[in-house]
């Protein structure tokens, strides 16, 4: 008997009752490897003593205090911390409690900017199908996750869709990762053009695409392609690392690796490690300029933005990856989970892709290798894969719709950042096991 509305009305969920480094422990006492850190939430495990010593102590000092009265000291240096560290031009942050709200935020920072800027006709948004940028009714416009957006259509603002860079599915025989990715930047510009180019506020994208898809990350090009056309008709380029960023993919914003600074970029999950919820979104100073020299204000806000508990975990997060060197290991570790999957999955016949960047992985499941052709959706693989693995101690964040909505069953993994190679090997060995348990009630 249960109070809460849980996900799934009749989930047989197991009681999570602790936590300690890469494990979660339910009330029979029996461990779970978290091998997607939740949702690539809990970057540094858990239990970390560090970050629960921060978060007492601030507790001690001042726990709440609403920001139309007060700023707060941990607040403050949060802010200066991720500024230091992020991309060019950058220059400012605004805190929330998750992704969703960071999204939301970052939307209405663009409309806003236009209309301070003496541009109100810019309100189109152009974002990409199969992606995902929460689920309040503003970031379920722009994503273009399917199934999430069907029954809540008639509610949401509308949103212009272009396919996503996804080279698995959409790169032609014989065509290079580049000229791929050129081809795939190509349908914004269309799209721009055919709307009007003055009528467009921003393009919304995950730099690696996260649940929806299942790790794909950008072909090389494709981002600085994007970037320049953005620039071009003065589009605002937003990019979404709720999932992908905060080291998740070896550099402290995946972003950096494809050589672009964004104007506006979202940040949750890795931020605070699940240790409280807060999510944070970045704008640059011409936005913050046309705001301070504007109305004075940026017209939106939450109960809990800047919530110096929150600002307090996520600060002691961000000190710990650094103290540590922690990307150094997202990196190394992320070496050895490709190396694994693909030795583990590379000739499996019914896996059709190994893809990610760092720790940030994704397999997607085929019927048919040649063919690429998907599982009956009727089978929900994914599912079964999850339960089985569960039944096996392991953690993992497997789902389906991967390319349309409907088709085709993934298997994403983000495992904590303090993940060693011999956790990797159990991981790997445990997901085998679950893949072709699953894969053998399918047939």
């Amino acid at each position: 008997m249960t109070r809460i509305l849980h996900r799934q009305i009749n989930a047989d969920l197991r009681i999570a009752s602790g936590g300690k480094g890469v494990e979660l422990f339910d009330r029979d006492g029996r461990g779970y490897i978290d091998a997607s850190g939740g949702a690539a939430v809990s970057c540094l495990g858990h239990g970390h003593p560090n970050v629960i010593a921060a978060m007492h102590a601030q507790a001690d000092r001042l726990a709440y205090a609403h920001t139309s009265f007060f700023t707060s000291e941990v607040a403050e240096d949060l802010a200066e911390r991720l500024v230091a560290d992020a991309p060019a031009g950058l220059d400012y942050v605004y805190f929330v409690s998750g992704g969703s709200e960071a999204v939301e935020a970052a939307l209405k920072m663009a409309r806003q900017y236009f209309v301070e800027i003496g541009e109100p006709q810019r309100s189109k948004i152009i974002a990409r199908r199969q992606s995902y940028h929460g689920n309040t009714l503003g970031a379920l416009a722009a994503g273009g996750n399917a199934w999430r957006r069907a029954q809540f259509q008639p509610l949401l603002a509308e949103t212009h869709h272009i396919d996503p860079c996804y080279a698995y599915r959409y790169r032609e025989p014989g065509e290079t990762e580049e000229a791929y990715g050129l081809r795939a930047a190509q349908a914004l510009e269309d799209k721009i053009l055919e709307l009007g180019p003055e009528t467009v506020m921003a393009f919304v994208a995950e730099p690696v695409v996260g649940a929806t898809a299942g790790a794909v990350p950008a072909v090389p090009g494709y981002l600085k392609r994007i970037r320049e056309i953005c620039d071009r008709y003065g589009v605002l380029l937003l990019l979404d690392e709720v999932m992908c960023g905060m080291g998740r993919t070896g550099t402290l914003h995946a972003c950096e690796q494809d050589g672009v600074a964004p104007d506006l970029m979202t940040v949750a999950k890795g931020l605070g490690g699940g240790y409280q919820p807060i999510g944070a979104t970045f704008l640059s100073g011409r936005i913050y300029e046309a705001f301070a020299k504007g109305s004075g204000l940026f017209q939106h806000g939450h109960t809990y933005i800047c919530h110096p508990m929150a600002c307090a975990a996520a600060l002691a997060v961000q000190e710990v990856i650094a103290r540590d060197r922690l990307l150094d290991n997202v990196t190394a570790m992320g070496a050895h989970l490709a190396r694994r999957l693909g030795e583990r999955f590379g000739n499996h016949p019914h896996v059709g892709d190994i893809r990610g960047r760092g720790l940030f992985m994704g397999v997607e499941l085929v019927e048919d290798r040649g063919t690429k052709a998907t599982f009956d959706p009727a089978w929900k693989l994914h599912a079964r894969i999850k339960r089985e693995a569960m039944n096996r101690g392991l953690a993992v964040y497997p789902a389906g719709g991967t390319i349309d909505g409907v088709r085709g069953d993934h298997i994403l993994l983000a495992p904590p950042f303090i993940i060693d190679a011999a956790t990797v090997d159990t991981v790997v060995e445990r997901l085998g096991e679950a893949v072709d348990a699953a894969i053998a009630q399918a047939a």
